[in-house]
């Protein structure tokens, strides 16, 4: 169990301050709510402690004498603020200590994660982009607002984040840090190769277990830069998303990142073939009649051309392949691993058995991991157990 600082401002968004503290409280953390003077204009005290189950007291001069914003900053294992006013970062970004939760933040060694909430114009004003860069700089973490419906008929950037992405978020910085300094490139999802304008050739992949690498990765310290193939995107800190949609998509923003990685973890499930030529409007039955061909041509295979390149260039990058097989049998799916992993050249290669509508779609996984090194292990439960247990070895790479 952690101990939460939840410091809370005075912007419209501070209702969804409940929603982080049962999130936090129901994870078994101990909650104290800080808010500001402002804040309890727009939620109150009482409900605060309801949820927090402890007492709420936004005045720096009460209870002096036990030095309480003191005492708060040194029992917290971590802060987060959210919402996060425009003016609460100025203050914080020119050290104002002039209530409880700026002396808290001030006195604090804890990790903080501040949440911004404004309207659009706000956010990108030129005072609040300085102000921003200025605690990021200091060590303190920034989880950029979401674009959405904001008060009265606007929608832009500035939306909070949504209190799941918040408190995951927050929790991460509190694990070990291990991948701090590394930039980490992953692919999930399926790619779609285009019949027609609105039919497809895809797969079944949902991207669960590619974005659960991508997420542990950034709360491991990473730079993470996730390539999503028809996946919705995934925010977070440290994580850069990129959006794709078939084979051809993906290779350019794999081969345009890998420069700066170091690690390349190829979990999207990447069609073989595409169609030769793609129709350039709707095709119709009553046209065609009761049968169709259509020719398909191989695309890149994008891990093998990758461990080329990175030879070739010399690049510092370890290399991580995926391999969806339908053989139930262990020896068998390990002896197709083993076999992929030589073909690719890679120097860990994931198989997955997927036959009878397993893995794909699920919050639960089976791995093989097998490495050149000769490291063998078999990891089962969610996905992202399974993602921290291939960074685990690559952090020995």
């Amino acid at each position: 169990m952690s101990r939460i600082v939840l410091g809370v401002t005075g912007g419209i968004a501070a209702y969804k301050a409940t929603a982080i503290i049962r999130l936090l409280t129901e994870a078994g953390h101990s909650v104290k709510v800080i808010p500001t003077q402002n804040a309890l204009r727009f939620i109150g005290a009482t409900t605060l402690e309801a949820l927090s189950h402890n007492s709420v007291d936004a005045d720096l001069y009460t209870d002096v004498e036990s030095v309480k914003h003191i005492a708060l900053a040194q029992e917290a294992d971590l802060v987060i603020v959210a919402p996060a006013t425009a003016s609460f970062l100025a203050r914080l970004a020119n050290g104002v200590a002039d209530d409880l939760l700026g002396n808290t933040l001030l006195a604090t060694k804890a990790p903080i994660l501040v949440a911004p909430a404004m309207h659009t114009e706000m956010w990108f004003n030129s005072a609040t982009v300085a102000n921003v860069e200025t605690i990021s700089n200091r060590g303190i973490f920034v989880l950029e607002p979401e674009s959405g419906r904001l008060t009265g008929e606007d929608s832009g950037v500035g939306r909070l984040a949504e209190p799941e992405t918040i408190v995951e978020t927050a929790l991460a910085l509190l694990q070990n840090q291990d991948l701090t300094g590394k930039h980490i490139l992953v692919t999930a999802g399926g790619t779609q190769e285009a019949i027609d304008p609105v039919r497809f050739i895809g797969n079944q992949s949902s991207g669960k277990q590619g974005t659960a690498i991508a997420k542990a990765a950034a709360a491991r310290g990473a730079r993470v830069t996730l390539i999503g193939a028809n996946i919705s995107p995934v925010s977070g800190l440290n994580i850069e998303f990129i959006s794709v949609r078939d084979a051809r998509e993906l290779e350019r923003a794999v081969q345009e990142k890998l420069g700066t990685a170091q690690a390349l973890i190829m979990a999207a499930a990447v069609s073989d073939f595409r169609v030769e030529t793609v129709a350039t409007k709707k095709l119709k039955r009553s046209v065609l009649g009761e049968r169709i061909s259509i020719d398909l041509v191989a695309n890149t295979d994008i891990l093998a051309t990758s461990v080329a390149r990175i030879r070739e260039d010399a690049l510092d990058c370890v290399t991580v392949g995926f391999a969806a097989e339908t053989e139930s049998e262990e020896a068998e799916l390990r002896q197709l691993a083993a076999h992929k992993l030589m073909s690719k050249g890679c120097d860990v290669l994931v198989a997955n058995d997927v036959s009878e509508g397993k893995v794909f779609g699920s919050d639960e996984n089976s791995a093989l991991i097998l490495a050149k090194s000769g490291i063998e292990v078999t990891v089962t439960g969610n996905k992202t157990k399974v993602a921290n247990a291939i960074l685990d070895i690559l952090i020995g790479l």
